[in-house]
């Protein structure tokens, strides 16, 4: 397909009007002092409030923002961030290229519908990612006289319900979303943390709402359980063989018992009928196959401290409060021998698609949304605009080489690391799975080659802003599931600010320890 030469012009041509009237207001800005250019948030506000019409207050909110994120942060929006904001205000998705600023972008739109007094939600894929853009980005809001907020995994009740109620409130998409269905869970007001939805941003839209809104986030509570049956019918599963007794749907990660399967399981378990109502051996037979043939320990799980933690097969992460539903946890609780907990049913589901899109408005940012443009359209209602860069980009997007199997594959990224290891180029490569990630690092070691590995599993999960803020070193090669890929800064030759602060950090600790050891 022939690439139109004529996007980037028109989204510029779109907005030039603004961006003409924004860039006019900097002079005047420029020259006014910190408290005169707060007391600016006030007057926008009760302009608002007198007409509620934000349309007529974008050029000189933007103008606002620019100016207090150069006093705050020493960063002025470029043109074509401002472009980036206003898509986004318009309830469109921002495709931005990787380095150009998205974070900084989504100040220029939150602080304009902030004026409303109705808040602003800036959704993102982790809890990291959420401080780090509070921390940082909250300088601009609060300078300009607004408040911010921060949900993270594990604040009480009180403690959201008060940030959910700032201006601007950041936030990982899982939280906000289950604490959606905790407060329709509620008796009364009082148990409500949410304050009614005006205008949310989301980060990264492409990976919440095409990859992670695959599956529906469930609420669930214990129902009385029969272990014996999932130990039992681990036991059978292994005495089944595929296409023989059972065939696996892939696609939709479904077991299909053949009538061979269904008469070998009712010998084994000496039964007449494994659909009995008053005995029902089915649910446990088919949760124990699928625990068997479609979901593997270090792809789909780990084992820790005697339990199944979930994998998260879009980020990477464990995921230690979600449980599968339907036996299918206790299934592979059983396969792995590890004690069995209570089974669970549903007390509230929702899916990402109808959950933000109780939102009135609506918009998003990532560096690669064209490739879903349609779902984007078709299901959210929102457009892609293509935002062009700052500077002409000069990195060289090479074509896909495709191989006959996995093992080639890996084989030929191990070669091609060494190959490049010999000009001490940092190499960062990113796998899906953690067997992935392994199997690769395995691989490296042949070739005697230093590496740093990132995946799922607690010992390296520990080291994770370090691994990943290093991953630039001369000489470096890092092996990391996309659980590190997103949001944080990687510096060609290292980050030497986190190594003087993990340095400092350290001799903090010892001395504390000597202090302690003194007394």
């Amino acid at each position: 397909m022939l690439k139109n030469p004529f996007i980037k012009d028109s989204v510029t041509n779109q907005y030039q009007a603004l961006i003409n009237q924004i860039n006019a207001l900097e002079n005047n800005l420029k020259i006014l002092t910190d408290t005169e250019l707060r007391n600016k948030t006030f007057q926008l506000k009760k302009q608002y409030k007198q007409e509620q019409d934000l349309n007529s207050l974008i050029a000189e909110s933007f103008a606002i923002t620019r100016e207090a994120s150069l006093r705050t942060l020493g960063l002025r929006h470029f043109d074509v961030q401002l472009i980036g904001g206003l898509v986004l205000n318009s309830g469109k998705i921002s495709e931005m290229r990787t380095g150009e600023g998205k974070t900084l972008v989504a100040t220029l739109p939150a602080y304009l519908n902030a004026l409303t007094n109705k808040g602003v939600h800036i959704v993102t894929v982790n809890d990291y990612l959420a401080s780090r853009d509070q921390i940082s980005m909250g300088q601009i809001y609060r300078f300009l006289g607004l408040d911010t907020g921060l949900i993270q995994e594990d604040m009480a009740f009180l403690e959201r319900q008060q940030n959910y109620n700032a201006d601007i409130t950041y936030v990982t998409n899982n939280e906000v979303a289950f604490d959606y269905l905790r407060d329709n869970m509620a008796s009364n007001l009082n148990q409500v943390v949410l304050p009614p939805f005006n205008y949310c941003i989301v980060d990264e839209v492409d990976s919440i709402f095409i990859d992670e809104a695959q599956v529906p986030l469930i609420i669930s509570q214990a129902v009385e359980t029969c272990i014996d049956k999932y130990i039992v019918a681990a036991e059978v599963a292994e005495y089944l063989e595929v296409n023989v007794h059972f065939k696996v749907d892939q696609k939709n990660r479904n077991i299909i018992l053949t009538e061979q399967g269904t008469g070998q399981i009712e010998k084994i378990l000496q039964v007449e009928d494994l659909y009995n109502p008053n005995d029902p051996w089915i649910p446990y037979i088919l949760s124990a196959i699928k625990a068997t043939a479609l979901f593997f320990r270090n792809v789909h799980y780990i084992v820790q401290n005697n339990q199944i933690i979930i994998v998260d097969e879009f980020t990477g992460r464990i995921m230690p409060d979600r449980r599968w539903n339907e036996g299918l946890h206790q299934a592979v609780e059983a396969k792995e021998g590890v004690p069995i907990r209570q089974n669970t049913e549903t007390a509230a589901s929702i899916t990402y698609q109808n959950f933000f899109l109780l939102y009135p408005k609506l918009s998003g940012m990532t560096g690669t949304a064209k490739t879903s443009e349609v779902e984007f359209e078709k299901i959210y209602n929102l457009p892609v605009e293509e935002i062009p860069t700052a500077r002409p980009n000069l990195r060289k997007d090479l074509p896909d080489f495709v191989y006959k199997d996995s093992l080639t594959k890996w084989t030929a990224i191990a070669q091609e690391c060494k190959s490049i290891s010999k000009t001490r180029q940092p190499i960062l490569i990113g796998t899906t799975t953690v067997e992935n990630s392994e199997m690769l690092a395995d691989l490296l070691k042949e070739y005697k080659l230093p590496y740093r590995l990132l995946n799922a599993k607690p010992e390296n999960v520990k080291r994770e802003s370090e691994i990943v803020a290093q991953a630039g070193e001369i000489g470096s090669i890092t092996i990391a599931t996309n659980m590190a890929g997103r949001g944080t800064d990687i510096i060609l030759g290292g980050n030497i600010t986190f190594k003087v602060r993990k340095q400092l950090y350290n001799i903090l600790v010892s001395y504390k320890s000597q202090s302690n050891a003194t007394k």
